[in-house]
């Protein structure tokens, strides 16, 4: 054990923070287990809790092996992976999983294994290796509208126009992320303005194309635009079913909760592991527990901020800031989503969900993150030993 923790670098903060989330989630997961359990007709909630450590316990593998890789030969996986995860989205597209009528292509099955993997996850974070890569590249050049077409947008928009028919939340954050990305890499505005006018006007002409020929693709338009009427008219109608489900829970929990494991609402709230996990905290731990853990996801930001500060790259503070806003930026949309200051969305609570794909992937960008700190951690190691005169004298002996 002691080897192990000597051979982790990184900052140790983030470690500790992640690990804290983690340790943390088996409590609320295995209380809404009870439910899935019920649906399932299983009968049994340990094996949820054994899956869940599963995930985690693979999840933390990810952090370390990857953390342990040079930040640097992340420009150029960028580049081998954006093709092949285009190539997976198509392939989740064309499987046209339905369930229950609706469209769920968003999960691929992995052969052999039985699991199924969400492609749009993974897409995200390699997108935003890509798009780090390409901005340090073109740093202090005066570049044109037309040259970037290819290289930086091309690949953008494929990615996002394979996602949007399943999966429009998760579609807009990445192109958020990218924007907010483009800006702070100092990307001119004026295009950006442009970018952002196309966008809008693609997904315009994609509902509008969803809608008049409803039979052409599975898509979720309809879901969609329900949930958007439905939150800007404050309207109680079926479909806020979980969102008036996860209210109570959240009224009922008060300032200190009910207690762990003691939720009433995890028996009526879908997805009460998962996506509305947050109002099962506040049930069970109160506005306290609520609190301590937008802490922690405060905590981690300012984090990931500082990483990004003492990089000794260009590269490495995009990449930093790339891939680790989105974990803050989607658990801050779970919490609004439980609390109705945001439509449904089906994002997950980073690190806390159930749901091995999430976790993963945020163990994949923190990983990436921990590289991003490694490097600046060896290179004061490197400082210190060529200002030490008795190290210099030992390597000339």
């Amino acid at each position: 054990m002691q080897t192990l923790f000597k051979n982790i670098k990184g900052d140790r903060l983030i470690w500790a923070i992640a690990a804290l989330l983690a340790i943390f989630s088996f409590l609320p997961v295995y209380s809404a287990a009870s439910n899935l359990a019920y649906v399932g007709g299983v009968g049994n909630t340990f094996g949820f809790f054994v899956k869940h450590l599963m995930h985690l316990v693979l999840g933390f593998a990810i952090i370390y092996g990857v953390h342990k890789i040079p930040y640097r030969y992340f420009r150029g996986l960028s580049m081998v992976m954006i093709p092949i995860v285009i190539v997976l989205l198509v392939v989740t597209m064309l499987q046209g999983t339905t369930i229950d009528g609706a469209n769920a292509s968003r999960w691929i099955q992995i052969p052999f294994v039985g699991m199924s993997f969400q492609t749009s996850t993974l897409a995200a974070v390699v997108l935003m290796v890509y798009v780090a890569r390409y901005l340090s590249k073109i740093q202090d050049k005066t570049i044109t509208f037309v040259e970037t077409l290819l290289p930086l947008w091309t690949p953008v928009f494929i990615v996002l126009i394979l996602i949007l028919p399943a999966n429009f939340s998760t579609t807009a954050i990445i192109f958020l992320m990218v924007m907010m990305l483009t800006f702070i890499g100092g990307y001119p505005i004026k295009y950006l303005v442009v970018i952002i006018g196309a966008g809008i006007l693609l997904l315009a002409l994609f509902v509008l194309v969803a809608k008049a020929f409803p039979d052409a693709m599975d898509n979720r338009v309809d879901t969609w635009t329900s949930r958007i009427e439905n939150f800007v008219n404050g309207e109680d109608t079926e479909a806020d079913y979980q969102i008036e489900n996860a209210k109570i829970a959240i009224a009922s929990g008060g300032i200190r909760g009910k207690g762990p494991g003691k939720s009433t609402q995890k028996n009526v709230l879908p997805q009460s592991s998962s996506d509305f996990i947050f109002a099962i905290i506040i049930e069970e731990y109160g506005l306290i527990g609520g609190v301590i853990l937008l802490i922690m996801y405060s905590w981690l930001l300012f984090r990931i901020v500082i990483v990004s500060q003492k990089a000794d790259t260009i590269f490495g503070k995009l990449l930093v800031l790339g891939v680790g806003l989105p974990i803050i930026f989607q658990a801050l949309i779970n919490m609004a989503v439980a609390v109705e200051l945001f439509p449904v969305t089906g994002q997950t609570l980073p690190l806390i969900s159930s749901g091995g794909t999430s976790i993963w992937m945020t163990c994949l960008a923190l990983g990436i993150v921990l590289s991003v700190s490694a490097k600046r951690e060896q290179i004061k190691d490197d400082e210190i030993n060529e200002d030490n005169p008795l190290e210099i004298l030992s390597e000339a002996l």
